[in-house]
């Protein structure tokens, strides 16, 4: 971590390396600049390193090897997506290890909006793989925001079915 958690409302970002990610920044950027609120920028490994990484002492090789990559990542994605991390914004960025949706549950209170990229996940992949984002939706108290990716142009419109089942989802 490389601040203090700033006391008040917030906007607390959850972070990956993946196209949706980089859009829910965009957007918390812009809130955090339209409501004059702090952006706390989150990358939660999961990190084969130990069963239970929140065990781990805080000096652990590999705990810090991943917090400096977490770093990395979240540096990485803000010069791609504002140039750097803006200046009229107060930025905390957190790398953490353990379970995203958890780690994101416990910082985003109530008053704070949750802001999370949503990914297209199809098929079997979606029932292997556990979601942040319903795992969040259920157990947060914050608000919560999902930031889709925005279709190409050469993309068409999902079917009514599709767009019916979405609704449900």
């Amino acid at each position: 971590m490389d601040q203090e958690l700033p006391y008040g409302p917030r906007v607390v970002v959850g972070l990956d390396d993946s196209p949706a990610s980089r859009w829910a920044l965009a957007w918390a950027i812009g809130e955090a600049r339209l409501r004059r609120m702090p952006l706390l920028a989150v990358h939660v490994s999961r990190a084969p390193v130990c069963t239970v990484p929140e065990a781990l002492p805080l000096d652990y090789p590999a705990r810090l090897e991943e917090a400096a990559k977490s770093r990395d990542l979240i540096d990485s994605l803000f010069v791609d997506v504002a140039g750097g991390i803006p200046g009229d914004v107060h930025v905390v960025r957190m790398g953490l290890l353990g379970e995203p949706w958890q780690h994101l549950v416990e910082l985003a209170r109530p008053g704070d909006l949750l802001v999370l990229g949503r990914g297209a996940r199809r098929g079997w992949i979606r029932l292997v793989l556990t979601s942040t984002r319903r795992r969040c939706a259920r157990h947060a108290n914050a608000t919560m925001i999902i930031v889709s990716s925005p279709r190409a142009p050469d993309q068409p419109e999902p079917s009514a079915r599709r767009t019916r089942r979405l609704r449900h989802e």
